[in-house]
């Protein structure tokens, strides 16, 4: 039962108050003037206070100010018959949820009670949500949890103390301004700046003056000084995402600046010196772009002092439900839900997706089943995948997985026949697998697809270790 502290000096008014409260449920603690309110929040420790600013020992916005400070999450509404539009202001900027004036009829009394109380409840949900992120997602669980991304967090502490530049490679969406980030906080510039800047957002135009910046008059209508991205970074650590975006020409200036440590703004003729550690982020394979010619090799071997590949989120299925969770987490509070988690039949939609958008796209349809949402838990019904199109490989270690296959045949390790047996149990594994995505986890449709008895399907989900 919720308790509200009624205080005002007119005992009539109180006593048909307290009437009203209590027929209506709650419980009902009454004070006549300031002193005795204030001592009845600390021992009663109402929920909601009623509070007439006109009481005979003490100014109403004096007790309003102090009740906030000593209990910040008590909703105070202030009730008078002297209030006017400076008085409601000056209450609400002190905290109050919100203000009646006398004379007042029940219902518009009990609406607003209900919605103070509705605001409070979703106050302390957020808290708890809050504490619990805090307590339960570090940096390196929000990033995952598998035994790949592990490889990952073990290089960033092997490299986040030096001051090495840093080559972060991974396809859109895995997580690179993340690993970036979390480079940052673990280095020795820590405490300074942190300046991502994506490649290809800006026009190649623009992106000199972005980078060096500019003096007054350099160019039309450069009206002031600017200070580019390198000195804005300097004794911290400058982000560049998708750095393959760069031109030519602006990768020679890129390698001088690394190379001598100092740059001229545009329009300018000093040399300005830069102490600042660059980390650069690509979905393309610079190696491979190197190669091609489109890639200046010079500028390849100065960046590449250390390297850092992120795996698809498909080839770290362990991750998958640590982002889903962690995702659902930060979307309860974003939208004032309180959604306990989700079933286990959505999570195994999740597991079987190919996330050609990698956590991006993990993020967007956790979002999107907890906006719809209509029950305590996220189910199949509210997981809308995009299409994929095209049985899951194993992406890049593909050929070197063919490759040990022959070898293990060749070796004696394994016969042609013991092979041959795995090969086809990864196929009929993945085939069965997007049979039950494509029909929503309906064995049924499955069965039907694949043209089997549903028995059948059965066997082989057990046989495969598939969960049914």
């Amino acid at each position: 039962m919720k308790k509200i502290l009624a205080v005002d000096d007119d005992l009539d008014f109180s006593c048909n108050l307290s009437a009203i409260l209590r027929e209506n449920g709650f419980e009902v603690v009454t004070a006549a003037t300031g002193q005795e309110a204030l001592l009845l929040i600390q021992g009663a420790g109402p929920d909601l206070v009623l509070l007439d600013l006109r009481l005979p020992d003490m100014d109403g916005m004096k007790i309003l100010k102090r009740m906030k400070e000593s209990t910040p999450e008590l909703e105070i509404i202030v009730i008078t018959a002297y209030m006017d539009v400076k008085d409601a202001i000056k209450a609400m900027k002190l905290g109050a949820y919100d203000y009646l004036t006398k004379p007042f009829d029940n219902e518009e009394l009990l609406l607003t009670i209900n919605k103070a109380f509705t605001v409070q409840q979703l106050r302390g949900e957020i808290d708890i949500l809050k504490k619990r992120l805090a307590e339960k997602l570090p940096v390196e669980q929000v990033i995952g949890d598998s035994p790949q991304i592990k490889k990952v967090l073990t290089k960033v502490d092997v490299v986040a103390p030096t001051d090495f530049t840093v080559i972060i490679q991974g396809e859109s969406g895995t997580g690179k301004e993340v690993i970036a980030n979390l480079i940052q906080q673990k280095s020795l510039r820590k405490d300074n700046v942190f300046i991502p800047i994506d490649c290809s957002a800006i026009p190649e135009t623009l992106i000199e003056a972005e980078l060096f910046g500019h003096e007054k008059g350099a160019f039309t209508g450069a009206d002031r000084k600017k200070e580019g991205k390198f000195e804005l970074a300097n004794n911290g650590t400058l982000f560049l995402d998708e750095i393959a975006n760069l031109s030519e020409a602006m990768q020679a200036k890129l390698l001088r600046v690394l190379q001598e440590r100092k740059l001229q703004r545009l329009g300018g003729n000093k040399d300005i010196k830069i102490n600042m550690r660059l980390i650069a982020a690509t979905k393309t394979n610079l190696f491979v772009a190197m190669k091609q010619g489109k890639f200046r090799d010079d500028l390849y071997y100065r960046l590449n002092e250390f390297l850092i590949e992120i795996p698809k989120l498909c080839e770290r299925e362990d991750d998958i439900a640590v982002f889903a969770n962690y995702f659902l987490e930060k979307t309860n509070l974003e939208l004032h839900k309180n959604i306990h988690g989700i079933s286990s039949a959505a999570m195994r939609l999740l597991l079987r997706h190919q996330w050609p958008g990698n956590v991006r796209e993990l993020k967007n349809t956790i979002r999107r089943a907890a906006l719809v949402a209509s029950s305590d838990q996220i189910t199949p019904d509210e997981i809308l995948l995009e299409p994929t199109g095209h049985v899951q490989h194993s992406g890049p270690g593909q050929a070197s997985m063919d490759e040990e296959r022959v070898n293990s045949v060749l070796d004696g390790s394994l016969s042609l026949k013991e092979m041959t047996k795995r090969v086809v149990a990864e196929i009929e594994k993945e085939v069965i697998r997007k049979a039950l995505l494509k029909t929503g986890d309906n064995k049924s449709k499955a069965a039907k697809l694949l043209k089997i008895e549903r028995v059948t399907l059965y066997a082989k989900m057990k046989e495969l270790k598939l969960e049914a």
